[in-house]
């Protein structure tokens, strides 16, 4: 579970459900896959996103352009990098 309030998509409004939405559109195609869901609903990463939608698309727009293949840093290397940054936030998405 997120550590902060968390808006479940049962209880979103149709402007947060559509940012919920669009964020799926902002990952490179590899990233395409399932993830994890946290209380049974969703990734808790966009979960802790929900009490503000404008945040979630910026927040997801950004790490959509950091993921872009273009880029150096290979998939594997998000995931190392990824999994030491939930490591040390004691976070388990």
């Amino acid at each position: 579970m997120a550590w902060i309030k968390i808006i479940r998509p049962e209880d979103a409004d149709e402007t947060l459900l559509a940012a919920m939405a669009a964020q799926r559109t902002l990952y490179p195609v590899e990233y395409a896959g399932p993830v994890a869901v946290v209380d049974d609903d969703m990734p808790g990463i966009v979960a802790s996103h929900t009490l503000i939608p404008a945040a979630l698309h910026h927040a997801f727009a950004t790490f959509g352009a950091l993921m872009s293949p273009d880029l150096p840093l290979q998939r594997r290397q998000h995931e190392m990098i990824a999994t030491m940054v939930s490591l040390t936030n004691r976070c388990h998405y």
